[in-house]
């Protein structure tokens, strides 16, 4: 929404392709805020913000995008606020900010513990004010390249059915996602990698795969999340014997800690036996009735409603859980991929700003920061491309073929069966921690589950919300997204941020593996190459906490 905003401010004609309808974006699930170094808790700057970027990347950011996201940042959250985004506020009346783990400064502004919801909300409004075309309830499906040049997209039309193209002058993914893939997630059902799936079986390469996020506190059994910011005003993480553990693995940051840091404490405290069911326990008791209900009610409400505990009088059970995708579509700091006409932003793409692992309250940052630079950018090369081509007939007589085949398909094995199997696997083989014979067996099992998906069978042949056909197309851009990931995952021969592998290779490698993983899609078969890290001003040094 940001892209659109800033592509139709900047005189083009924009729309809207979106498989949900706009406030139903899994960005409403994001809690605990966005940062910017406004310094109104603490004294703050961009260069700070910066330092800590690259620091929680475990050095596999890249600078110049992080010095560009850091910079920008404070306007952005600015220009929200000036459209309604109602952030909570301290005694002052300024912006409030709350400490976030791995951060040198409170920086995280928030509204209460439901800011991404404010943002979609305001951003949408912006949209409506605008006239912006919103295409909602399509399914992207295929991109569409002609001319050595992406031309547009061919969607599956959930409400009224059937194929449809949609022709554009430039074309920005920012679909989301790829949790999905993992049988435990914080992710909504829509994230499936879409974006991702279409820019690989394009050609397009996608950049450092092999790093995805498990979030520490995520409710045991859904891995629905609560916030980081439940943290960040004060709560404690328990083993069985009561124990603040973080206090051994970060005696410093304690609960602060970076993510990763944060998630494998946990998950060495489970292995060892100190956990609780498989959990460790959240506790807030001590911020008291008065803070919890008026700074994280939400999660209050979530721990109520999914775990059957008031976060009030008792701990909450919590483990890691699959939550953010550093890796995506490879761009510039403008968004452009390497196909032109073709740019990509958000959780979809890899600038990189996140590197190996990624601040909390950075996120919803990223989204609007770039999502502004990539509409900007796509916007002039629109005017210079002028009007956009028809999509070649051809494009989409060979979708509609290929479309026709699976829904003409009488017998075979339901999607569902193939994406249980995956989730389990992936959660199985690449977690928290990794170890080279699991992945190369969850390899050989991704490559079964494609020869599989060749033949699944849709039994709903009807036009209109037809979500068995949703699931089944979201189904093979998963698969080929975690082959991507497996593929990357067991040629990195190191731990570096939520990569980790404890038994064969412990300790970060900069020798050998400060660069990209570069993956792309030839021949039906995952390639892997490597790029090199972009640093201006930080040399690597050891991460401490």
């Amino acid at each position: 929404m940001r892209a659109a905003i800033e592509a139709h401010d900047a005189g083009a004609d924009v729309g809207v392709v979106s498989k949900l309808h706009p406030t139903r974006s899994h960005s409403g699930a994001a809690e605990g805020g966005i940062n910017a170094a406004l310094g109104n808790s603490a004294p703050d700057s961009p260069e700070s913000h910066a330092y800590d970027t690259v620091t929680g990347s475990d050095f596999l950011g890249d600078q110049d995008a992080i010095e560009i996201f850091a910079r920008e940042a404070p306007s952005d959250i600015y220009q929200l606020e000036n459209w309604g985004a109602v952030f909570s506020r301290n005694d002052e009346g300024k912006l409030a900010q709350r400490p976030f783990g791995a951060a040198g400064s409170p920086r995280t502004v928030y509204a209460a513990d439901i800011t991404g919801h404010v943002l979609i909300q305001v951003l949408y409004e912006q949209l409506v004010k605008r006239g912006i075309k919103v295409y909602e309830e399509y399914y992207a499906w295929k991109l569409v390249e002609d001319g050595g040049r992406c031309r547009g997209v061919i969607a599956w039309d959930l409400l009224r059915g059937g194929l449809k193209a949609v022709a554009g002058s430039s074309v920005i993914l920012a679909p989301g996602g790829v949790g999905r893939v993992d049988r435990v997630t914080t992710n909504a059902y829509a994230c499936t990698g879409d974006g991702t799936g279409m820019a690989l079986r394009l050609g397009v390469p996608l950049k450092d795969m092999e790093f995805m996020q498990f979030h520490p506190t995520t409710l045991y059994p859904t891995g629905i999340l609560l916030t980081e910011g439940c943290r960040g005003e004060g709560a404690y993480l328990l083993n069985k014997d009561g124990e603040r553990f973080m206090e051994r693995y970060a005696p410093n940051a304690l609960e602060l800690a970076s993510r990763d840091v944060v998630s494998r404490a946990e998950q060495r405290e489970i292995e060892a036996g100190r956990g609780v069911n498989g959990n460790v326990m959240l506790d807030m008791r001590h911020l008291g009735a008065e803070k919890i209900i008026s700074r994280l009610p939400g999660s209050r409400e979530l721990a109520m409603t999914y775990a059957g505990v008031d976060p009030i009088y008792e701990p909450v059970p919590v483990r890691p859980g699959a939550h953010y995708h550093m890796g995506g579509v490879s761009t510039d700091v403008d968004g452009r991929t390497e196909l032109a006409g073709l740019y990509a932003a958000g959780e979809t793409a890899c600038v990189s700003v996140h590197g190996a692992n990624r601040l909390g309250g950075n996120s919803l940052m990223e989204t609007i920061t770039f999502g502004r630079r990539a509409g900007n950018a796509a916007a002039e090369e629109a005017y210079i491309a002028g009007s956009p081509s028809e999509i070649p007939a051809s494009a989409l007589a060979d979708a509609e073929r290929e479309l026709g085949r699976l829904l003409g398909r009488s017998g075979g094995e339901r999607p569902w069966q193939i994406r249980e199997e995956l989730g389990e696997s992936m959660f199985q083989s690449f977690g928290v921690f990794r170890r080279e014979e699991p992945m190369r067996q969850q390899l050989e099992t991704i490559a079964a589950l494609r020869e599989r998906y060749a033949s699944v069978v849709v039994e709903d042949k009807g036009a209109v919300f037809n979500s068995d056909l949703t699931q089944a197309l979201e189904l093979g851009a998963c698969l080929d997204v975690a082959a991507c990931m497996l593929k990357a995952g067991v040629e990195r021969r190191e731990s570096r941020g939520a990569h980790a592998r404890p038994d064969d290779y412990p300790e970060r490698d900069d020798e050998n593996f400060l660069k990209h993983s570069e993956t792309r899609l030839v021949d039906g078969e995952i390639e892997l190459g490597w790029t090199p890290v972009t640093i201006t001003q930080w040399q690597p040094e050891a991460r401490t906490y």
